[in-house]
């Protein structure tokens, strides 16, 4: 078995847009080192100046150094054949197997991360970062942040492992199922398979706490391990992988339980990663009062938390759509429902049909309105439990849901509300509890 252990220096963090300035390959036959590749390359980009100052590799450096193209055909038949070792692996992976199939060539192996091999190996360390690592483990480590530096130190380390007995590790890593090939670095196989098998909502969680993407699933643990499975060397992608330190979950009774947890999570959290679902919170209602001439006005307004409200609406169209078909059908006056814009003058309104008579008609108006607006309760029973899962609708909005005994089961409205936690209504929970309950 043979083993090419690789360090490459970048112009930047991601395959898809940064280029390789230098790379080293060290390739060992599990007891000694047997070849050796290592060269500067020209990126056929500038090299930022941060990245000047971490590596030493300047513009003028690379000038006259091959690029990559040149030297693509040596290093696919260098690597073509061997198991990938790197420190982190999957960076340095992602970014030769881009710059190949840009040129043309395949590349798919094996690959090993020393950082994950060091873990299991090395137990309790402060860090497994490449610098305290040599140092904990009395590694030399020359030309630091320098290709052939960085992998030599890589394959002393390497050799480290092996003497400590970590050909089982490896063995065990190789394994087609095993999780190490394709895993964040933060994240180790256990963590998914401690994750449950059921419906339920799932948290990428950064290094200070706070969750960077929110999803649903019907079984948590295989949605969230298809989130790394491909090669995708995008900017978004690759920073996504590198963020996520912790895995969060909150089990939920089914699919639209874990639907409407996470649309409410998505809007609470606000995760950088979900792209989808976040539209503003209602922000309108239709309002009526009375005015000074004793008639019934409607009006769309925005959404007031401590003024009663008759329906609401996540966008004023929608608002004043609903508004002009009550117009049309009950010949309520546009005027006197704000959805003509002239003033009314005294003078104006005596031309009107009487208070009343307009009142009435408001009032039928809004009890057509009311009955369209349906109340109802979605409830099922928890698997393996006593409790049933209640999620409630009241007057065409989403009230909120929570978990009941069997006995509220037939409970009057106001007793199976104070049992629910109240939820933000909004249209994609609304319309996803309209398409389960017909």
């Amino acid at each position: 078995m043979l083993y090419c252990i690789v360090d490459i220096e970048t112009t930047g963090s991601y395959a898809s847009g940064s280029g390789i300035t230098e790379i080293a390959a060290y390739v060992h036959d599990g007891e000694k080192v047997v070849d050796h590749f290592t060269t500067l390359i020209n990126p056929e980009r500038h090299i930022p100046t941060y990245i000047t100052a971490l590596t030493g590799i300047s513009n003028a450096m690379v000038a006259s150094a091959p690029t990559f193209a040149e030297i693509a055909e040596q290093l696919y038949n260098l690597l073509e054949d061997k198991i990938f070792v790197a420190h982190n692996v999957n960076f340095d992976y992602s970014f030769i197997r881009h710059h190949l199939g840009n040129c043309g060539y395949a590349l798919q192996v094996k690959k090993l991360c020393t950082v994950r091999l060091s873990r299991k190996t090395f137990l309790g360390l402060p860090s497994y970062s490449l610098g305290r690592l040599c140092r904990s483990l009395s590694i030399p480590l020359e030309d630091r942040h320098r290709a052939d530096g960085d992998a030599k130190a890589t394959v002393l380390l390497f050799e480290k492992i092996l003497l400590a007995g970590g050909q089982e590790q490896i063995t065990e890593m190789l394994k087609r199922a095993s999780g190490d090939q394709y895993l964040p670095l933060q994240i180790t196989k256990k963590m998914i398979q401690d994750l449950p098998a059921t419906p339920g909502v799932y948290y990428f969680v950064d290094d200070k706490g706070k969750a960077i993407y929110v999803g649903k699933a019907k079984n948590i643990r295989k949605r969230v391990g298809s989130h790394f499975t491909g090669e995708n060397t995008g900017m978004r992608r690759q920073q996504f992988l590198r963020l996520i330190m912790k895995i969060n979950y909150k089990e939920c009774t089914n699919e639209l339980h874990a639907l409407i947890l996470e649309s409410t999570e998505i809007k609470r959290l606000w995760p950088k990663y979900n792209y989808s679902q976040k539209e503003p919170l209602q922000k309108y209602a239709l309002y009526q009062y009375l005015d000074n001439a004793g008639y019934v006005r409607l009006a769309i307004d925005k959404k007031k938390k401590a003024l009663p409200y008759l329906c609401v609406f996540n966008l004023l169209i929608d608002g004043t759509t609903l508004l002009r078909k009550m117009c049309e059908q009950f010949e309520l006056n546009p005027a006197l429902c704000h959805l003509d814009k002239t003033n009314l003058q005294a003078e104006e309104l005596d031309n009107f049909e009487y208070p009343d008579d307009y009142n009435c008609k408001v009032a039928e108006a809004l009890q057509a309105l009311d009955e369209n607006l349906p109340t109802f309760a979605v409830v099922e029973k928890i698997p393996n439990g006593k409790d049933w899962l209640c999620l409630l609708m009241e007057k065409g909005s989403f009230y909120g849901m929570g978990y009941i005994p069997a006995k509220l089961k037939k409970a009057a409205l106001p007793e199976l509300k104070n049992a629910l936690e109240p939820f933000v209504d909004n249209n994609f929970i609304r319309n996803s509890l309209y398409n389960y309950a017909e």
